[in-house]
């Protein structure tokens, strides 16, 4: 009687643990092909329909690739949105993700009140853009903003269409700078210090020693940092919705696609097209950086 109670429950933990790699497996699937792939593939399809969100699918009307032709050509504020998404990628990765570079590299030498710089520079992160931009706000307003009382000036930095998108560009770069800082200062922290002390045995100076050994050891780091800052600069939304709904020179693909989707004129169709259009332009940066990681990993 035992041994068969042993052999059963041996056979239901064996079921057990062939079930549950299973279960792990199947049910993030789902959860990503549910919410992300299938709405994804509905996007793609409804890029090449006219459909205005109002009644059933069945008036649904397909016009071919006449949402695209117009995006690229007839829709005025496309190429500028374009523009200014890739000014918003350059200025996080020239500018800010090498500030963050140098705020890890000072911290990490220990420097008196650290462990307070850490934490002021890295606020921002935990904050939405939402309440960055409203922070922000009072430095760039044009009556009381504190950059104005400083040099003694009236511009309307949120306001004007010739500046607002550099002033967009700083408020967010003061967020992504402090995340840059902690991943950049964690990587430090685990490195071996025998590379230093070998770097300085044979004569290398701390920028030598930083370009040659310790950030090129630090590839995964570098990697994950290249990745956050195209997805910050692809994704932005939130800060040029907040300044003014991504009008009046704050227009990106982001804002474009919500304005047509879900503003007065409900858009389904071309703003489905215009979705498309950045999905396929992240594709780009997403396949630039598998090729370089799977390269790394044949190294």
């Amino acid at each position: 009687m035992t041994s068969q109670t042993t052999t059963a429950s041996r056979q239901q933990t064996s079921a057990m643990d062939k079930a549950t790699p299973v279960l792990m497996g199947l049910i993030p699937t789902l959860v990503v092909v549910g919410l992300i792939w299938i709405p994804a593939l509905f996007t793609v399809i409804l890029s090449f329909t006219s459909w205005d969100g109002v009644g059933a699918l069945s008036g649904i009307e397909f016009i071919g690739g006449r949402n695209y032709v117009e995006a690229t050509t007839v829709y005025p504020t496309f190429w500028p949105a374009i523009g200014h998404n890739v000014l918003w990628l350059v200025g996080l990765f020239v500018v800010f993700t090498p500030l963050g570079m140098f705020l890890a590299v000072l911290l990490d030498k220990e420097i008196r009140g650290s462990r307070f710089y850490q934490t002021s520079f890295y606020l921002p992160v935990v904050l939405s853009a939402a309440l960055i931009g409203f922070i922000w706000q009072l430095m760039y307003s044009r009556d009381q903003g504190l950059l104005n009382m400083l040099f003694g000036t009236q511009i309307d930095w949120y306001g004007d269409p010739n500046i607002n998108i550099w002033a967009a560009i700083v408020a967010t770069g003061w967020r992504h700078t402090g995340y840059v800082m902690l991943l950049y200062l964690a990587g430090l922290k685990g490195i071996d210090p025998a590379l230093r002390e070998a770097a300085q045995m044979d004569g290398a100076n701390q920028f030598k020693t930083y370009v040659r050994i310790i950030f090129p050891v630090m590839r995964p780091i570098n990697i994950i940092v290249m990745t956050i800052t195209f997805i910050e600069g692809l994704r932005a939304f939130d800060l040029p919705w907040v300044i003014n709904r991504g009008r009046n020179g704050l227009e990106l693909i982001s804002t474009l696609v919500t304005s047509n989707v879900a503003g007065e004129a409900s858009r389904i169709g071309f703003g489905s097209a215009l979705a498309t259009l950045m999905l396929i332009l992240s594709s780009i940066f997403i396949i630039f950086q598998l090729r370089v990681v799977m390269k790394g990993e044949d190294r």
